[in-house]
């Protein structure tokens, strides 16, 4: 397949889109990232997620340091062409550098914001720290 389907994308000012992680399985949003072409592009040949770090301003293969890769069964933008969603079955169930299932564990209450999700593993445990 030609690259023009990157093209179709609109890449922010700064090059970069962002790129939501939803479950494959269950729907649920496992986390929110960035990418820039030459991440979508490696994710659609890899079949796994590649995303673009802003605080490293390097590629980030997802998994490579904790083994929590995800595999993406589909890819799908939205109509405005700015927002990129990846469906994918994650590896050991953890999306999250804090040990859990996804990035999104807070929710907000009448005490304010709470931690609801448990922690699956240490992150101690899974980057060797």
């Amino acid at each position: 397949m030609s690259e023009a389907w990157l093209k179709q994308v609109n890449w922010g000012d700064d090059g970069l889109i962002p790129a939501i992680a939803q479950d494959a399985a269950s729907g649920r949003v496992l986390m929110v990232a960035w990418m820039n072409r030459e991440a979508l592009k490696l994710t659609w040949q890899k079949n796994e997620a590649v995303y673009w770090s802003r605080s490293r301003k390097k590629l980030w293969h997802k998994g490579e340091e904790s083994g929590h890769i995800q595999k993406v069964r589909e890819i799908r933008m939205d109509c405005d062409g700015d927002v990129i969603l990846l469906q994918v079955e994650q590896q050991g169930g953890i999306a999250c550098h804090t040990g859990r299932q996804s990035c999104f564990f807070s929710r907000l209450g009448q005490q304010g914001w709470e931690a609801v999700d448990e922690v699956l593993k240490s992150p101690d445990e899974i980057y060797k720290k």
